[in-house]
């Protein structure tokens, strides 16, 4: 056998060397598995004096998913996030709403709910902040504490407004409210979703806005309506990777 080593270890360094032979590393970064822990999510509350959502980690129709219940309630069950959106823009997630909010209206405070969000916070250059903003922002971290952003895109399933659609948040144009679903198509049944928010942070915000927080809420305060619904598998992925 000795004299068959060279060539065992030619043909070795031949494949690891030829292009194509090995699969290229996945560069996805997950940040919610929801199959043991909560950690290091946590719930988030801007009204004390409102109630909170109740938050449970369940295995669901074979998925390890985070369960929220809201009946007149809303929290957020968020975490910090660090990801190169130069590297993996694209957010990738399973979510399913048991049932459709039926007097919910995302453009008038007095309906501002959705039976499921996926919410991103934003921090913006100093410089693209006006003396407007600013005092805004300021009253807001006063009144509901310092994890308010200075924007934030959310990814919404909402009863009316039709998918595709974008709107100013009813209480602040610094948040846009993106319809991914509407209405009750696909209730009660786990859907995926891709969104490249690298592209939605630079077309809605410009160069500079970087992600600093995830979460994930159901929200009914403000019609008193009852929501259940389920967050899974969220994880960014490179623009050319498929979703785990």
């Amino acid at each position: 056998m000795t004299r068959f080593c060279p060539i065992l270890l030619r043909i070795v360094l031949v494949a690891a060397a030829c292009p194509g032979t090995t699969a290229p590393a996945a560069a996805s970064t997950w940040i919610g598995r929801f199959d043991q822990t909560l950690a290091p999510w946590a719930e988030q509350r801007f009204q004390a004096d409102r109630p909170a959502n109740t938050w449970t980690l369940r295995r669901w129709d074979g998925v390890d998913a985070l369960e929220v219940r809201s009946q007149a309630s809303m929290s957020l069950m968020a975490r910090a996030v660090d990801v190169d959106l130069a590297r993996t823009p694209v957010l990738c997630w399973r979510w399913r709403i048991e049932r459709a909010l039926e007097t919910a209206d995302l453009t008038r405070k007095a309906g501002d709910d959705q039976a499921a969000r996926v919410y991103l916070g934003l921090a913006l250059p100093p410089q693209s902040l006006g003396v407007g903003d600013r005092l805004q922002l300021r009253l807001a971290r006063s009144m509901f504490g310092p994890q308010v952003p200075d924007a934030a895109i959310n990814y919404v399933w909402d009863n009316r407004q039709p998918a595709g659609s974008e709107h100013p948040n009813a209480y602040t144009s610094r948040t846009t409210m993106v319809v991914l679903r509407s209405g009750t198509a696909a209730l009660g049944r786990w859907v995926a979703e891709r969104r490249d928010v690298g592209a939605d942070l630079q077309r809605l915000h410009g160069p500079g806005a970087r992600l600093v927080q995830v979460a994930v809420a159901a929200d009914t305060d403000n019609t008193g309506e009852t929501a259940l619904s389920g967050f899974a598998d969220l994880h960014f992925v490179a623009a050319d990777e498929a979703c785990r």
